[in-house]
């Protein structure tokens, strides 16, 4: 690359997942790999399918690469068939966690318990593009099955056709996105098909248990659920798993759509089902601006391109501007806060050449010396940041440099 930072970047960040995060074994003969999300000694189901994402393009080739990626899978089949409701694990599964007192039912081994529907998404995106990567379909074996078993019927429960379900969660806190209202049930919903998700991918509670973005991406993930179920010999029941996916896509194409004056129509963060609406959007993905990178074809949805522009435009009411940059942030470090990771998902949507130099040049920007992505960083000052271990943050910024390169290196000189 000609652009020398951009390329140091890269070489810090596009490994970092491997380099920092990665404890690989075998055990019982199969691969097992536990994967921290960096700065906390603890695996997060959404954070270790997105860490290890971009390795998939490499995987073909490479035998060792796909029994790491293989041992995740794995790991996740485990954490699933322990607890489907729950959001980060330990490695030890006698480990009690910090978070032991929450008002849920906390097991041993599991680090948190916060119920977010896209944890469940990310393990289903991850073993399909293994699969489709490689064409190695051994990791499907009994017990990924039983895990997948499970995610159905934990969305089937959470849709709240028959009663709230087992799930509910209370935290003794004084931040009020960190605890559930309702006895830990959340706001009321009317059900329509959709699937109530307590906490969105930031792990801050929603306001309107049927978050938009997930439950997209929870339509695509049984898709790809329901292929699997067809091509690789199992005992799932098929049927029911389309039933399911017919009942989300009726419901989004009924209510996740909202009109308005200035973006036309558009789609909603969240709602309950009787008609309120939450219009904003998070950084942390799935978010409605990830939408096309989760699933490509709705780069040719109107409504999703109207959308993208809302969320990128002062209408939004975590999306800021200042002197180091602008982007989206949202509720879970506070005000005036831009995540690198929507800078990152903004260029990744983005066919436009000074959309995407721009988005490139607020990475090189943002970093505050140290070659590696943060959390987050205050709009107008880069070097007041959250988190210098983020390993997401890294690996996604590693992931668009790389497209970068493949599609537009002219951008990089």
């Amino acid at each position: 690359m000609g652009n020398k930072e951009i390329a140091w970047m890269f070489e810090n960040c596009f490994p970092n997942t491997l380099d920092t995060t990665v404890d690989h074994s075998i055990i019982n003969g199969l691969p097992d790999t536990y994967v921290i999300t960096g700065d906390i000694d603890a695996m997060w189901l959404r954070d270790s399918s997105a860490q290890v994402w971009p390795y998939l393009q490499l995987c073909k080739e490479d035998k060792e690469l796909q029994e790491l990626i293989k041992g995740v899978i794995h790991r996740q089949a485990k954490f699933i068939i322990k607890d489907p409701y729950a959001n980060a694990f330990y490695k030890d599964e006698n480990k009690l966690s910090e978070w032991r007192k929450d008002d849920t039912e906390m097991l041993r081994g599991v680090h948190e318990r916060k119920w977010e529907v896209d944890s469940l998404c990310y393990t289903v995106r991850l073993a399909y593009g293994y699969w489709e990567a490689t064409g190695d379909s051994s990791a499907f074996n009994e017990q990924w099955f039983e895990a997948m078993k499970k995610v159905v019927k934990t969305f089937k429960e959470q849709q709240r056709f028959d009663g709230q379900g087992p799930y509910s969660f209370q935290r003794k806190t004084p931040i009020a996105t960190d605890t559930v209202p309702m006895k830990g049930f959340g706001n009321p919903v009317k059900p329509n098909g959709l699937i109530c998700s307590i906490f969105r991918p930031s792990d801050d509670a929603t306001i309107y248990p049927f978050l938009i973005p997930s439950n997209f991406f929870a339509m695509h993930s049984l898709l790809q659920l329901s292929i699997i179920a067809e091509k690789v010999k199992n005992d799932m029941d098929k049927t029911e798993l389309d039933t399911l996916v017919q009942q989300v896509e009726k419901g989004l194409a009924k209510y996740a759509k909202i009109k308005t004056e200035k973006y036309g129509d558009m789609y909603a963060y969240e709602i309950n089902g009787y008609g309120s609406v939450n219009l904003m959007d998070d950084a942390n993905i799935p978010s409605l601006l990830s939408l096309q990178y989760l699933i490509p074809l709705m780069k040719d949805d109107k409504t999703y391109q109207n959308t993208r522009r809302y969320v990128l435009s002062e209408d939004n009411p975590f999306f800021y501007k200042g002197k180091a940059g602008e982007g989206v942030g949202g509720p879970h470090v506070g005000a005036n806060y831009i995540w690198p990771m929507s800078i990152i998902m903004r260029g990744l949507t983005s066919t436009d050449d000074a959309e995407i130099k721009m988005c490139l040049d607020m990475l090189q920007h943002c970093h505050a010396g140290t070659g590696f992505m943060h959390e987050s960083f205050n709009k107008d000052d880069a070097s007041n940041y959250t988190r210098s271990w983020f390993a997401w943050a890294n690996t996604l910024f590693g992931e668009f440099v790389w497209k970068v390169y493949r599609e537009r290196p002219h951008l990089l000189k």
